[in-house]
């Protein structure tokens, strides 16, 4: 029978169950090549959907998957770690029946085996694992995964390093706690390096994952600026295009949101002028959207840090992207959003009179607000502010 030659899709599946039960049933008797293509069969109907996966479950193969994950061959412990992340991947009740028949902690000795293929697999497949809850990630962690993924972020396998990012990424999302602990494996500042990788996926995955521990609290975003994190970033962002910047962009919206002196980390470092040329050169909405929130979260705090802003001329920028009738409706939420925050703090006046003939009304009365603060020499420019209001 040739196992691994079955032509396995959605539609015609149901006609391999019987094959699939036969195969489980002799996984654990049949030498390593037949245990490698029997993984390869599970792997490829597991792949399609959350059901299909299930049905893997459900004619037993979890078990004898993780008895191979035991084998003395790293081409079986190989076939049969993907297999079960291919699994695990589909949702929390998958990934929970996969802890469940004790793959974690053998997943974990498998990282730390000499062959990088079955380091790289092992650790996509703890990722799979731990993106799906709190508890899921605890798991991986209580396993000692941490520890042993830390120790490769400075492997020179691109491949392998994606996945040790992913699955340190993954950890950290949850809770301050998960994060807390990636940190204290002592990866910064020697991660930063990999932001200058050549391979564009590890430097996203890096991005990533100083995103997700920055989001938690300021303690842990001070951490990531004391190490040098923001300027890093910042350089990151300009090396990079489209969805590679997306993580960096967010990262510095989540540090500045956190205080006025992490946001004046982010302004000190020169993170308001590259974040003004994403705005400007990037094509894609979604990432548009996420530069205008990152740069309200900036401004909103203080007079010197919406003037920051304000001299990098980017509110012309975003009156236009709220006003487009081609610009997505989350990106003109987040763009109307982010001007109201800023022009609420804004009181350098250069910065808001572009905006005079432009805006509509409902941002037109803060700016007419700031000019309408100030006194002296400046009266004479409410008057016409207000003349400009009433015509509109």
């Amino acid at each position: 029978m040739r196992i691994a030659g079955l032509r396995i899709s959605g539609e015609n599946i149901s006609g391999h169950f019987n094959i699939m039960n036969i195969v489980i049933a002799r996984l654990e008797k049949r030498k390593r090549f037949y245990k490698k293509a029997a993984a390869f069969v599970l792997r490829a109907v597991a792949k399609h959907s959350p059901e299909l996966a299930q049905a893997v479950v459900d004619c037993g193969a979890l078990d004898a998957l993780v008895i191979s994950l035991e084998e003395f061959d790293p081409g079986v412990k190989e076939a049969a770690a993907w297999a079960l992340g291919y699994i695990a991947r589909h949702n929390g009740e998958l990934s929970q029946a996969v802890v469940d028949a004790g793959a974690i902690p053998l997943l974990v000795l498998c990282i730390q085996e000499p062959e990088v293929a079955l380091k790289r697999i092992a650790a996509s497949a703890l990722s799979d694992i731990s993106k799906h809850s709190p508890e899921l990630a605890q798991t991986v962690v209580d396993a000692g995964a941490i520890a042993h993924l830390s120790q490769m972020i400075l492997n020179p396998d691109a491949k392998l390093k994606r996945q040790v990012f992913s699955a340190l990424s993954q950890i950290s999302k949850h809770s301050v706690d998960l994060a807390e602990m990636v940190v204290e494996a002592e990866i910064f500042p020697a991660v930063l390096t990999c932001l200058k990788d050549p391979d564009e996926y590890v430097k996203k995955n890096v991005a990533t994952l100083i995103r997700e521990i920055t989001k938690h609290t300021p303690e842990l975003s001070q951490l990531i600026v004391n190490a040098g994190g923001v300027a890093a970033v910042i350089d990151y962002i300009g090396d990079s295009r489209g969805n590679v910047r997306l993580p960096g962009i967010m990262m510095l919206g989540y540090v500045a949101a956190h205080s006025e002196n992490l946001a004046m980390a982010v302004i000190v470092s020169k993170g308001v002028p590259q974040l003004a040329i994403c705005l400007s050169e990037e094509p894609e909405d979604h990432i548009k959207a996420a530069t205008a929130w990152a740069l309200g979260q900036i401004g909103r705090h203080t007079p010197e840090h919406a003037r920051a802003v304000a001299v990098a001329n980017v509110l012309p920028r975003m009156l236009s992207l709220y006003m487009e009738s081609e610009s997505s409706e989350d990106l003109q939420v987040k763009a109307k959003k982010a001007l109201k925050s800023i022009l609420q703090k804004c009181t350098y006046l250069p910065g808001l009179e572009p905006l005079l003939h432009e805006a509509p009304p409902n941002i037109l009365k803060h700016v007419v607000g700031q000019f309408s603060k100030n006194t002296g020499q400046q009266m004479p420019n409410v008057i016409v502010l207000l003349h400009v209001l009433q015509g509109s």
